[in-house]
């Protein structure tokens, strides 16, 4: 069992709107135990504030205005191993909150959240809980489940550029239509290098294509 901290949580929240993080604030203002130490508004500002502020724990949206807080999230950790990450995001889709899973967050939230169980969320996580919310724990389990089981050993079948990075963006949890606009590419582009891509990695679903990459990165 995970000891409970006592020492103060410091709290970095990063969102791309100003008024959320206002309203987080302002919640968690006279949250005994927790302690906002900074506020970023991009996926870079954040990287910056934890390398600068280093807080335990980080409240971060999944969509930021210069990528997705799953690609924050990873940089983070890789030099940070020790931060908390917790997503809180409107989006409650399969595939951001496994991106999120599989890029080391300890949380996912949604923002309807009662305020009270955020900041418990907040707590649990800052003392060694891994949480998700529940109406996305079992889905985002048998997400994770069904494309470990059917990616099978990584294969060496080689993807060309543009498949590279369109599969680094699926594990992102980007939609097709965020993956357009992110690659300047037209929807039926995007989807013309996943039915390429899923074919040569023999795979059909989204999922698979996440952990093939996690898989890879390993």
């Amino acid at each position: 069992m995970v000891a409970a901290k006592t020492e103060q949580i410091r709290l970095l929240l990063v969102d791309d709107h100003e008024v959320v993080r206002v309203g987080l604030r302002t919640v968690l203002h006279n949250a005994q135990g927790i302690t906002v130490v900074g506020e970023a508004g991009s996926k870079a500002a954040a990287v910056r504030a934890v390398k600068r502020l280093k807080p335990d724990t980080v409240l971060m949206d999944v969509r930021l205005p210069d990528g997705s807080g799953v690609e924050a999230c990873r940089a983070i950790l890789a030099s940070h191993p020790t931060t908390r990450i917790i997503f809180l995001t409107s989006y409650s889709d399969d595939e951001s909150a496994v991106a999120a899973v599989l890029a080391g967050a300890q949380g996912y939230v949604l923002k309807n959240i009662d305020s009270s169980l955020l900041i418990r969320s907040i707590r649990a996580v800052s003392n060694g809980r891994s949480i998700l919310g529940p109406a996305l724990t079992q889905r985002a389990l048998n997400w994770v489940k069904a494309g470990s089981a059917q990616v099978g050993p990584v294969r060496k079948q080689s993807l060309a550029p543009q498949e590279e990075r369109v599969l680094a963006l699926v594990a992102d949890g980007l939609t097709n239509k965020e993956i357009a606009a992110t690659m300047q590419l037209s929807d039926k582009t995007v989807k013309n290098y996943l039915s390429n891509m899923f074919q040569k990695l023999q795979i059909s679903r989204r999922a698979q294509a996440a952990t093939f990459f996690v898989k890879r990165q390993a």
